[in-house]
């Protein structure tokens, strides 16, 4: 298989390797209540997902294309079955949840499906097909990842009542406000009537933006700021999912 775009180091079967190793870990620990990768003592935990990352990539490379396939089907059945809607969970998606290290489970499932679409779109940039772009797959990836927002500007300090819009123009596209509360920033699904700061991208850039497969820079590049451009800019440092894989350097921060 060819190497996929964008991840240099990797093909594609390897970021299918990845997806599968996700559906197993999930199951294990989340369905089975198994606990057994840690960090090493002084091992930072960004340094232990690309440990793990990569021992689990480099093993899955002995497994055959087909029996991949065969692998991710089923798994992927099991993980759509596990879980309920009143369930909780711990979650890498903490930074937007109600309570530190604790989300309910309609948004661990939500920053499931964001990796997973991710992944596939990548795999179809690379193989040449048409990716899940249309509204209804599109819409809930750029909706879970500017959850983020918040966490994004929490060191950035305002008065009270101040917004900043951020307005995502095509497929799944939208808007959403970040207002400034006391004490933190909070995230709102409507327009503002005078936000501090209007920061406009399209569906695309928005996505490969959240998930690092572009720079701040570059999307500033495709943007449209309005009003003040330190809290656009702090907007446009936004990642949305925080997988470490192989070659981190080139791959970003999926």
């Amino acid at each position: 298989m060819e190497p996929a775009n964008n991840l240099s180091g990797l093909n594609v079967k390897d970021v299918a390797a990845h997806v599968l190793g996700e559906h197993i870990g999930r199951l294990s620990i989340h369905r089975d209540g198994f606990h057994v990768l840690h960090p090493a003592e002084g091992e930072a935990f960004p340094g232990f997902l690309d440990r793990i990352n990569e021992e689990w990539v480099i093993a899955v490379r002995r497994i055959s294309p087909p029996m991949l396939i065969d692998l991710l089907s089923t798994f992927g059945d099991q993980i759509v079955r596990s879980g309920g809607p009143s369930a909780w969970t711990l979650s890498a998606a903490r930074c937007a949840g109600p309570a530190p290290g604790r989300t309910p489970y309609w948004l661990d499932v939500a920053r499931e499906y964001t990796e997973y679409w991710t992944h596939q779109q990548q795999i179809c940039e690379a193989t040449g097909r048409a990716g899940l772009t249309e509204s209804r797959y599109l819409g809930p990836v750029i909706d879970t990842f500017l959850r983020a927002l918040p966490h994004t500007l929490r060191d950035i300090a305002a008065p009270p009542g101040v917004a900043v819009q951020v307005s995502v123009t095509g497929p799944g596209g939208g808007i959403w406000t970040c207002i400034r509360n006391p004490g933190r920033w909070e995230l709102h699904h409507r327009p503002h009537p005078q936000p501090a700061a209007h920061l406009e991208l399209d569906a695309d850039t928005t996505w490969r933006l959240c998930t690092r497969g572009i720079t701040p820079g570059r999307a500033a590049e495709r943007a449209r700021i309005d009003g003040d451009e330190h809290l656009a800019t702090a907007a446009l440092h936004i990642v949305s999912i925080i997988w470490s894989p192989p070659n981190r350097e080139t791959f970003g921060a999926l």
